[in-house]
C-alpha cells in the first residue's frame, strides 16, 4: 500500500458538520429567542456520498435550474435572495415537503448543546462564554459516538462554519483546549477542526445549518407544532433506553 492508502488509514469513516443558532453573547439577550444551540450532525462518509450529497444536489436542480444555491435556514423561513420563490405559498410548501423529505432520509447522528442564555449569566455572569460550554458538550458526545461506532484512535475531522478572524481564533484556541483538558482518553488525538468559508458550497454544512433552530424553538415552546423538530427528534443519539437528554441532547443549566 502507498503512502496515501497508508495514511487514508487513519482517517475515520465519520465526518462532523457544526452549526449554531442563536448568538451567544450574554449581555443583550433577545426576549423572543433568549437560547443558543451547537448542533453536531455525525455522517459516515460513504452513506454522505451516496445519499446525502445526491438528494440535496438534485433538490437544488429541481427548484433553481442550478446547484450553485446554498441552502440557509434563516433565508427560506424569511423567503430571502433566491428563496424568494419561497413567496408562493404553493411553492413553500412544495418545497418545505421536499426538503423535509430529504433530511428524515439522510443518514446522520444528532447531537445539540442548549444554552438558556438568561439563566446562564444568572449563574456565571457575561465572563464565561456559551459557546464553549456548548462546544466542550458536543464534542465529548460525538467522540463516545464514534467510539462506539469502532473509530478508536482514527481521526474524525470536527467542521465549524467561518465566522471572522477574532472569532475563528478563539473557537480554535478553545477547541484545542478541551481536547487537551478533556479526561476522556483519546479524545485528543481523535478529533481535528476545519474551518470552512460561509461561502462554501457544502452539503453537509447546509444539512447542519436546517438542523439548529427547529431545536431551539422546540425547546422554547414544546407545545407548538414543530415539523422540523419531529423529523429531527428521530435523529438524537439516545442510550439503549431510548434517552436522548444528556446523550444527544443537553440543555443548560
Amino acid at each position: 500500500m502507498g503512502a496515501v492508502g497508508e495514511r487514508s488509514r487513519q482517517f475515520s469513516d465519520y465526518i462532523v458538520y457544526v452549526d449554531e443558532s442563536g448568538d451567544h453573547g450574554l449581555r443583550h439577550i433577545n426576549p423572543e429567542y433568549p437560547v443558543f444551540v451547537l448542533a453536531f450532525c455525525l455522517l459516515h462518509k460513504q452513506m454522505y456520498l451516496e445519499q446525502v450529497v445526491p438528494k440535496l444536489q438534485e433538490l437544488k436542480f429541481r427548484y433553481f435550474g442550478h446547484d450553485m444555491v446554498v441552502f440557509h435556514e434563516a433565508e427560506i423561513r424569511k423567503s430571502k435572495g433566491p428563496f424568494n420563490i419561497l413567496l408562493n405559498a404553493e411553492v413553500r410548501r412544495s418545497f418545505l415537503t421536499d426538503l423535509s423529505r430529504v433530511m428524515e432520509e439522510s443518514p446522520f447522528t444528532l447531537v445539540a448543546s442548549c444554552i438558556d442564555k438568561r439563566r446562564f449569566r444568572d449563574r456565571h455572569g457575561d465572563g464565561e462564554n456559551p459557546y464553549h460550554v456548548a462546544m466542550e458538550f458536543g464534542l465529548e458526545r460525538v467522540y463516545m459516538e464514534l467510539q462506539a461506532q469502532g473509530q478508536r484512535k482514527r481521526l474524525t475531522h470536527v467542521v465549524f462554519e467561518q465566522r471572522g478572524r477574532e472569532e475563528d481564533a478563539a473557537l480554535e484556541l478553545e477547541f484545542r483546549r478541551i481536547l487537551d483538558r478533556s479526561r476522556l482518553e483519546g479524545l485528543g488525538e481523535s478529533l481535528d477542526l476545519v474551518l470552512a468559508n460561509k461561502l462554501t458550497n457544502s452539503a453537509g454544512l447546509q444539512l447542519a445549518d436546517m438542523v439548529a433552530r427547529p431545536i431551539g424553538r422546540h425547546l422554547l415552546a414544546p407545545e407548538q407544532a414543530n415539523r422540523a423538530y419531529e423529523t429531527l427528534s428521530r435523529k438524537f443519539r439516545r442510550d439503549r433506553g431510548g434517552n436522548i437528554d444528556g446523550w444527544g441532547l443537553k440543555v443548560y443549566p
